[in-house]
Formats: C-alpha cells, sequence, structure tokens
C-alpha cells in the first residue's frame, strides 16, 4: 500500500523542512576580505529532497548570494545531517557550536530547542518555528532577549478561512475532520484551548469539527481509517511539520475518499491537496536570509524582533478537484496565487 511505504520512508521526509537548507550552490560574486562561517542542520542530504523542498533551499541562498555571500569565496557552510533520526539533533547541534560559527541557522521547533540548549553565545536564526513564545524559546516576539530570533510560521488560526474556501465550493457541507497535532513543545494547556477556540468559530459557520490526532508518522494508519469511517465532508490539516512531510500520502487518501481537503502551505497543494491557505514558505525562507545577512554585518540577535507571516497564499490543484468532482467556482479561482493544472 502506498500510505504504508510512504510511512516506512517518512523520516527521510524531515528532509523536507530542515532540509530547505541543505543544498550546495555556486554563483560568481566579488569576494570579501572575511570568510563567514554558518551551521546548517538537515535531515538527509540533498539527494533524497523533493523538487519543493530543493527550490525553497536553493531560495535561501541565493537570497544570501544576492546579498554578497558566496559558498567557497567568502561563506563556508558547514552541514550536519540526522538521517531521520530526529534523536540526533542535540548531538549534531553541539558539534556545530564547537566550530566557531557566526551564525547557526535552525528549522522547526526540535531543532531551535536544541539549539537553544546547546550554546547561550553563537547567533541562532530559526525558521518555520511554532509560537516561539508559547514554546519557551523567547520571552516575546518583539524582543527575544535571546541569542535566538528569525520568523514563526505561527499565524492567526485559519480554520475560518478554510471554512469560507469549502462553502464556496459545497455550500451543504456541515462536518469537518482536523488532522491537528501537539508538535512544538507547546503548554499542554494550549492545544486544548486552540481546539476549543477553532470548534467554537467553525460552529457559528454552521460546521462541526472532530480532531483526529497526528503526533508522530505511525499514527497516520489509526488516523485516515478513522476518518474514512466518519466520512466528513471535507478534511483539513493542521499546521504542523507531519501535515507537510505526509502531503503526498494523505492527498492520495483524500482522493481516493473522494474528500476535500484543505491546508496551509501552497507545496501541499501541488502535492495534491485540494487547496490551502496559508503563510507563505518562500517568505520565510527569504526572511531567514535576511537575518543571517543582518547578524553578519553586526546585528544582535536579542534586539532583532521575530517576524511573524506577512504574505499568504491561496493555491489551488485543479486536476484535483476534477478527481474530486468539485467545480470552483471564478470568484475563488480569481484569488488565487496559483492554480495547479
Amino acid at each position: 500500500m502506498k500510505r504504508r511505504r510512504a510511512l516506512v520512508r517518512v523520516f527521510a521526509g524531515f528532509a523536507q523542512v530542515g532540509g530547505w537548507l541543505a543544498v550546495t550552490f555556486g554563483a560568481a560574486a566579488q569576494p570579501a576580505a572575511r570568510v563567514y562561517r554558518i551551521g546548517i542542520v538537515g535531515a538527509v542530504p540533498p539527494a533524497a529532497a523533493d523538487a519543493d523542498t530543493v527550490r525553497l533551499t536553493e531560495l535561501f541562498y541565493e537570497t544570501l548570494r544576492r546579498r554578497g555571500y558566496v559558498e567557497g569565496r567568502n561563506l563556508v557552510v558547514e552541514r550536519r545531517y540526522t538521517e531521520g533520526r530526529a534523536e540526533r539533533l542535540p548531538a549534531l547541534v553541539a558539534e556545530l557550536t564547537r566550530l566557531d560559527l557566526d551564525v547557526l541557522v535552525v528549522t522547526g521547533n526540535p531543532a531551535a530547542k536544541a539549539a537553544k540548549a546547546a550554546t547561550k553565545t553563537i547567533p541562532i536564526v530559526m525558521l518555520l518555528v511554532s509560537d516561539p513564545v508559547g514554546a519557551g524559546l523567547v520571552t516575546s516576539l518583539a524582543r527575544p532577549d535571546a541569542n535566538l530570533t528569525g520568523t514563526t510560521d505561527v499565524q492567526e488560526d485559519l480554520t475560518l478561512k478554510w471554512v469560507a474556501l469549502l462553502k464556496a465550493i459545497t455550500p451543504g457541507a456541515s462536518r469537518v475532520a482536523i488532522l491537528s497535532s501537539e508538535i512544538g513543545g507547546f503548554d499542554p494547556a494550549r492545544p486544548a484551548a486552540i481546539r476549543d477556540a477553532r470548534t467554537a468559530s467553525a460552529r457559528a459557520m454552521g460546521v462541526s469539527i472532530s480532531h483526529f490526532d497526528l503526533n508522530a508518522p505511525s499514527d497516520l494508519d489509526h488516523a485516515v481509517a478513522a476518518i474514512a469511517r466518519e466520512r466528513p465532508d471535507a478534511l483539513f490539516l493542521d499546521h504542523h511539520p507531519l501535515s507537510y512531510i505526509l502531503r503526498r500520502v494523505i492527498a492520495e487518501f483524500a482522493i481516493e475518499q473522494r474528500l476535500p481537503t484543505f491546508g496551509s502551505l501552497r507545496e501541499q497543494a501541488r502535492a495534491g491537496i485540494l487547496m490551502t491557505y496559508g503563510a507563505s514558505a518562500a517568505w520565510q525562507v527569504r526572511a531567514a536570509a535576511s537575518y543571517v545577512d543582518r547578524i553578519l554585518k553586526g546585528a544582535k540577535p536579542a534586539d532583532l524582533p521575530i517576524e511573524q507571516p506577512t504574505i499568504f497564499d491561496l493555491a489551488i490543484n485543479l486536476k484535483t478537484a476534477r478527481a474530486l468532482g468539485v467545480t470552483i467556482p471564478q470568484s475563488v479561482l480569481l484569488h488565487a496565487d496559483e492554480v495547479i493544472e
């Protein structure tokens, strides 16, 4: 079964999150007098990354290159790989901190937590970290007051937007399943509060919500089997790493079940999810490179506010819509940032 084979390989899929920063590049630029050294932890070598991952990785380095940093000339990049084993993060981060780095770049909450525990002096730039205040990484977004800054993908709950999109294509929809997660190191009370608020807001729009946990790849078979039994009108993908890593498997399941599915990253729509609306991953990658530049030029992380999403994408997969027998109104298509044929 495709889903089970994908689960066997899933930890390699963490390259699709952490590995965004794991591809080498080359370009011409004027050499600088000083050579800078940055450290990056990926999951697996670049050859294991998919096309979306490679594109985002190259975007990070392209942004640095435009600011004058060229690997092999004035930039050294120290890369380490977990090989799909997240438990290796603390040791790999500790190894990097012994290399006299100018900046350490980390992706996701587990890597950010490992980096914070490993060093109080090396500047840390993070991206794709959910709620760094709630996760105990910084004291505030405006003034991190630590050696850690960067971007956060925390965003206003997208449930109302997804419900509105669902109602636009299926006005009679009234029951929604959400694949939700507690990944991220939050206070235990936070996921429950988020669920309560989401349920109340959806109910106000005439939609009931059922939550299905996806806290580890091994949860997927059980979760999708339960969703199939419940037969909801649509499926929402909570904003967390696994909904990105497992995006192709989830898309296959949704099409099999003829289940309109909504997510937050346009890369999910490219993988077969019907619609996505949420913070731009490309924006976050460019912003992380900008933080690296500012720190290399002398800025202190404690003085650099953590940036929240400012660019949001709406992506629609028309191939999936046809497979589901769903018609996307022209009024929705006109607002799409990307339409996948």
